[in-house]
C-alpha cells in the first residue's frame, strides 16, 4: 500500500543532515525533515531558532563544523550569494569540515555564475553539489509542498529525493550545476510581474468602487488566475503586508534576472520596469515588508486615491 507524501516506514533509514539558515523558510523546512525521520542538526547566527528547532525534534549546533561534522547531506538556506560563498568556502565553513562524499543541497536564491562556481569547489572538495533553490513561500515551506528546481547530476539527484520530498511537492531536475539558480531567476521574474500587475489591478478596482472580493474571486476562476492572486490579492486589499517574502530578497533577486539577463543579451523590459519598482520601494525604507507591499509605492504614484474624480 503506497504511504502518504513525507512519511517513512521502519524500512526506511533516517539520513544525517545538516541545515544551515533557520530563517522564515528554513525553520519550518528544517522542522518537516525532523517530521519526515530524518536526524537534523540545525546552526542559525541567531541561536534562538536553532533552539526552536530543537524543540521541534532537532539539534542544535552551535557552530558550521558542529552541524556538518557527521552529516550525510548539508543543506544551506541562505539570504545571498556572498552568503553561500562565506558559508561554504570559510575558514570555519562547510568544505574545511564536511566529510568527503556528503551532498550539498543548497536551497538559497544566488546567482546562476556564483552557483556554478561554487559546486565545482564542492565537487573538488569531495562534495556532490545540487542548487536546489525553492518556490512556494513561507506557506508553502510550512506545509512541505515548495517547487523545487534543481541544478546537477541525475545520480546525485536521485540519491536524495527522499529529502527533497520532505519539503517539496513538485521537485524536478533541469540540468547542471547552476540551471536551479536559473530557472529560479525566471521563477521570480514571473512573480514579481504577476505582483506588480496585482497591484495595480486591484488600485484600479478600488478607484472605481467595484466590490474587490467579489471581483478577486471571479478573476481567480478565469485566465487571470494565480497563485499570486490567490496568496497576495486579500493581503493587498487588507493592506496587511507582514512578511513572507520580503521586498528586500525580491529586490536581491531582480537584481540577479536583470544582471543574468544583461549577460545573456535577453532583452526583458518588464523585468527591468517591475525591478525599479521593487528598488524605489526597498529605498524608501519598506524592504521589510512582504513583496505583496509593492502595491504601495504604485498607490503612492496613483496619487493614494482610490476616488477616480480626484485624478
Amino acid at each position: 500500500m503506497r504511504r502518504p507524501p513525507h512519511t517513512r516506514g521502519p524500512e526506511d533509514m533516517s539520513t544525517k543532515i545538516a541545515f544551515i539558515g533557520l530563517g522564515i523558510m528554513g525553520l519550518p523546512m528544517a522542522k518537516n525533515l525532523v517530521a519526515a525521520g530524518h536526524t537534523v542538526a540545525g546552526f542559525n547566527r541567531s541561536p534562538e531558532k536553532s533552539q526552536e528547532l530543537a524543540q521541534a525534534g532537532g539539534t542544535a549546533a552551535s557552530s558550521v563544523a558542529e552541524a556538518v561534522r557527521d552529516a550525510e547531506v548539508i543543506i544551506t538556506m541562505v539570504p545571498d550569494s556572498p552568503d553561500v560563498e562565506s558559508v561554504m568556502l570559510g575558514e570555519d565553513g562547510v568544505l574545511a569540515h564536511a566529510q568527503p562524499g556528503a551532498t550539498w543541497i543548497d536551497h538559497s536564491t544566488i546567482r546562476p555564475d556564483v552557483a556554478a562556481e561554487v559546486a565545482q569547489k564542492a565537487r573538488e572538495a569531495g562534495l556532490k553539489p545540487l542548487d536546489a533553490p525553492v518556490s512556494g513561500g513561507e506557506q508553502g515551506a510550512i506545509d512541505g509542498v515548495l517547487s523545487i528546481m534543481v541544478g546537477g547530476e541525475q545520480e546525485e539527484f536521485d540519491a536524495v529525493r527522499d529529502v527533497l520530498e520532505g519539503v517539496g511537492k513538485t521537485i524536478v531536475l533541469v540540468g547542471p550545476s547552476g540551471s536551479g539558480q536559473t530557472v529560479k531567476a525566471a521563477n521570480q521574474l514571473i512573480v514579481a510581474g504577476n505582483i506588480g500587475l496585482l497591484a495595480e489591478a486591484v488600485l484600479f478596482l478600488e478607484a472605481y468602487g467595484v466590490d474587490t472580493d467579489s471581483a478577486l474571486t471571479v478573476l481567480g476562476g478565469g485566465l487571470a488566475g494565480s497563485k499570486v492572486l490567490d496568496q497576495k490579492g486579500q493581503k493587498m486589499l487588507d493592506r496587511a503586508f507582514e512578511p513572507g517574502f520580503r521586498l528586500n530578497l525580491h529586490h536581491k533577486d531582480m537584481g540577479i534576472v536583470t544582471a543574468a539577463a544583461r549577460e545573456a543579451g535577453v532583452v526583458t523590459p518588464l523585468a527591468s520596469t517591475v525591478a525599479q519598482l521593487i528598488a524605489s520601494t526597498v529605498q524608501r525604507g519598506d524592504g521589510g515588508l512582504d513583496h505583496s507591499g509593492l502595491l504601495t509605492v504604485l498607490e503612492e504614484l496613483s496619487g493614494g486615491s482610490s476616488d477616480p474624480s480626484a485624478r
